[in-house]
């Protein structure tokens, strides 16, 4: 009987250090496999971000990371996932900087990102590239805004969907130079970037990542690219503002990114991860040729970049009066 209350005992013991070493966050974590969703479609740039990174930060971790593509509604039905899952550090998401889009594209997308998302990482950012069909007699941005401008409305350009992150650039350079396209929404840039390359359409804003199989294979002719700067991946491309479009700049931001709530400890060993990942040359390297410029930034910096973009692209898509389909 006395070994039975000893047992018993050491039993109940053990159950109380547990739960309370779980609310002092004294609890191993990770302990079992972690899942980032990805808002978009197997083979796409946060996919190939995603999986990228993905291991290394397993390998990291101590667990298996699982990569779960949950499409649809411009990244929403994925965000509202995460935004509901329980805030223990096991469910994050991958994404770019569309987040921001959403909020003001989508009247009711199930969640609020300024209270319900947490940016936990910072990955890099990407310019994107202007191509267009190896069909237009465009081989420079003057050409191609000078064609736009000389029959307005009959050059047409495509993109994965209204306020997309392919959508939103090109209403921006179309303001800015005064030329007059059309804009042919697709679900998805792949089937875009199809029509692209069988000349129905004439040009695209695309990642880089996304699109440098098909400059490297010939299938579509690269003229400028978005950022600041030249990109490493693409270094005999010019920039737009080198063309003459000058002010543009169009990098859009990836990142890590966890539901709220989820505990300062858990966050803070994510942002720690991801952060030596990102040291590492191979993925550093590996990310660079996929043309992802690696820049590490404080949570804070964070936090703050994507709230910043909240409001700059939620205004301008308001006054564009752009609702999602």
């Amino acid at each position: 009987m006395k070994t039975i209350r000893l047992l018993g005992a050491a039993a109940l013991a053990l159950s109380l250090f547990s739960t309370l070493a779980f609310a002092s966050g004294v609890t191993p974590w990770p302990s079992r496999p972690l899942t980032i969703l990805v808002p978009f479609s197997a083979g796409g740039t946060v996919d190939i971000v995603a999986r990228s990174i993905g291991q290394k930060l397993g390998a990291e971790l101590g667990q298996n990371v699982i990569i779960e593509n949950r499409t649809g509604a411009g990244g929403t039905i994925a965000t509202a996932m995460l935004a509901h899952a329980h805030a223990d550090g096991y469910t994050l998401m991958m994404t770019h900087m569309g987040l921001a889009f959403n909020d003001a594209l989508y009247q009711k997308p199930g969640y609020d990102t300024r209270r319900d998302i947490l940016p936990v990482a910072y990955l890099g950012a990407t310019p994107n590239v202007l191509v267009t069909s190896n069909s237009l007699p465009a081989r420079t941005v003057d050409d191609f805004i000078r064609l736009a401008k000389a029959k307005p409305g009959a050059l047409s350009y495509g993109s994965g969907g209204i306020g997309s992150a392919g959508h939103l650039p090109m209403a921006v350079l179309e303001s800015t130079t005064g030329a007059q396209m059309v804009h042919v929404p697709y679900r998805g840039a792949a089937p875009a970037m199809t029509d692209l390359m069988s000349g129905q359409i004439q040009a695209m804003l695309q990642t880089i990542p996304a699109v440098m199989p098909f400059i490297q294979s010939g299938k579509v002719r690269a003229i400028a690219t978005s950022g600041k700067t030249r990109s490493p991946a693409l270094p005999n491309v010019p920039t737009l503002q080198e063309a003459g479009i000058k002010g543009f700049n169009y990098a859009p931001w990836y990142g890590l990114f966890a539901p709220a709530q989820t505990p300062e400890p858990v966050v803070a060993r994510l942002h720690a991860a991801v952060n030596k990942v990102l040291a590492d040359p191979e993925i550093a390297a590996k990310l660079g040729q996929q043309g992802l410029e690696v820049q590490p930034r404080s949570r804070a910096e964070f936090a703050e970049m994507v709230s910043q973009d909240i409001t700059r692209w939620g205004g301008l898509i308001r006054t564009m009066r752009l609702q999602a389909e």
